[in-house]
């Protein structure tokens, strides 16, 4: 009776911290952020959600990704992100540099004081199984958030949008 106790005994224990020991999936999953730009400014710099993106030249996209934002395993309705980003209008315009090729600092100013600041909270579009934090910088400060399993210009991607958009000559009023 007492050897079988002595085998009873591991094994009951064993089974209780086996039992205790169940893994959960995460219900946040890190994301990378990506961006596209389909306008004619820069995007100088953007964050999704507080999460770092690249900078984007104007009609550029994909390719750079930054690490990291948090998105839910599971898309649910009423899903959203918070987008906040620097643009610089002028991109290609003309700054001073002197003869070693650094910028010259006061040219700088005037040409950074037309930079704007934009922020906008948007859906995030649905998803089956999370992918990248997608941002698309559209004409306008419009944005759209996707995270999908297709990259854009596949079929199933959300917004498959020309990276050369037309410009507006007026914007319409939110």
């Amino acid at each position: 009776m007492s050897s079988s106790r002595g085998y009873l005994l591991p094994l009951l224990a064993g089974t209780l911290l086996l039992g205790g020991c169940s893994v959960r999936e995460p219900e946040m999953l890190p994301a990378p952020v990506e961006g596209y730009n389909h306008t004619s400014a820069a995007i100088n710099h953007f964050t999704v959600n507080g999460a770092g993106g690249p900078n984007l030249g104007p009609h550029t996209g994909g390719g750079s990704q930054v690490c990291c934002g948090a998105l839910p395993r599971h898309w649910r309705p009423g899903l959203r992100a918070i987008v906040e980003w620097e643009k610089d209008p002028d991109p290609f315009g003309p700054v001073k540099r002197d003869r070693h090729g650094q910028l010259d600092p006061e040219d700088y100013k005037r040409h950074a004081a037309n930079y704007t600041r934009h922020s906008a909270t948007v859906d995030i579009a649905p998803y089956r199984n999370p992918g990248p934090l997608v941002v698309h910088f559209l004409p306008c400060n419009q944005v759209k958030v996707a995270s999908a399993e297709v990259i854009p210009g596949y079929p199933g991607y959300p917004y498959n949008y020309p990276l050369n958009m037309e410009e507006p000559t007026a914007c319409p009023q939110p």
